[in-house]
């Protein structure tokens, strides 16, 4: 299978099982994340209701965690739904938004790590490093590193959690410790959309409850959306059109167009 079977099969296994992706997420990025979902064939359902959280991870076919704004009730709903979805077997991605910006933001990560364990970490270089207690630097959610400074605290997290870890970037990094992929796709203009970086993490989750391979999954949806956004983007007179255009083309993105456009290597 070369490199275009495996990111077209995951797509088309997206589509045509229509995963339902429990996201406990901020709401910054909810409204873009559920479009996306939807665009690329799976359904969302999101909450920060603590009450509901055994339920909703019981009917979903995987689970994303997203720290984001953590107040009121998101961490404790946090906490449960990493803890649901290991004990029913259920695909955990966690997004550690603005891990190193507070020790508050610290405190929830690190409870969070110890309470469940996830199955896919995506973040920021910034976040990644942070995690790993590499680095102390950020921008609030914004990373002021990139993907090769943070590459060594990637592999380090991979497999301190036995986890697939994805630094996104100008170059993605996709590691699960032993195994790593790099995606070059993507358009300069994508981190002036909030919450891309949490879209896809969503979407991580709707290629990881389809395909059993991790690295492959996360490769799949990085280089997906990075090829989404550079078509997207030669039509696009800002952001705002953009981010429009990247839920348009996830939505009827062809195989051919991802032959035409990726930009994967080792």
């Amino acid at each position: 299978m070369n490199e275009l079977d495996f990111i077209w099969n995951a797509l088309e296994a997206v589509r045509k099982s229509g995963p339902l992706i429990l996201s406990v997420t901020n709401y910054v990025a909810a409204n873009l994340n559920a479009n996306a979902l939807l665009a690329v064939g799976a359904s969302p359902i999101m909450s920060h209701q603590v009450a509901e959280i055994e339920d909703l991870v019981t009917i979903s076919s995987a689970v994303v965690v997203n720290m984001g704004i953590p107040a009121d009730t998101l961490p404790e709903a946090l906490y449960l739904a990493g803890q649901c979805a290991n004990t029913m077997g259920k695909p955990l991605i966690f997004d550690p938004v603005g891990a190193g910006a507070s020790s508050y933001r610290n405190k929830v990560c690190n409870k969070l790590l110890t309470t469940s364990s996830p199955d896919i970490i995506r973040g920021n270089a910034s976040e990644i490093m942070a995690l790993a207690g590499q680095s102390r630097a950020t921008k609030g959610v914004d990373s002021l590193h990139g993907t090769t400074e943070a590459s060594s605290s990637a592999i380090e997290l991979a497999k301190q959690y036995n986890c697939t870890v994805c630094v996104s970037g100008a170059v993605d990094l996709i590691t699960d410790g032993n195994r790593s992929l790099f995606v070059g796709n993507g358009h300069s203009m994508m981190p002036r959309i909030t919450g891309l970086g949490c879209t896809a993490t969503a979407l991580a989750g709707a290629f990881a409850a389809v395909v059993k391979d991790k690295v492959d999954a996360l490769t799949s949806c990085m280089a997906i959306l990075g090829i989404a956004g550079e078509i997207a983007a030669e039509s696009s007179n800002g952001p705002g059109s953009l981010q429009i255009g990247i839920v348009d083309k996830l939505f009827n993105i062809s195989r051919e167009e991802i032959e035409m456009k990726i930009n994967l290597s080792m």
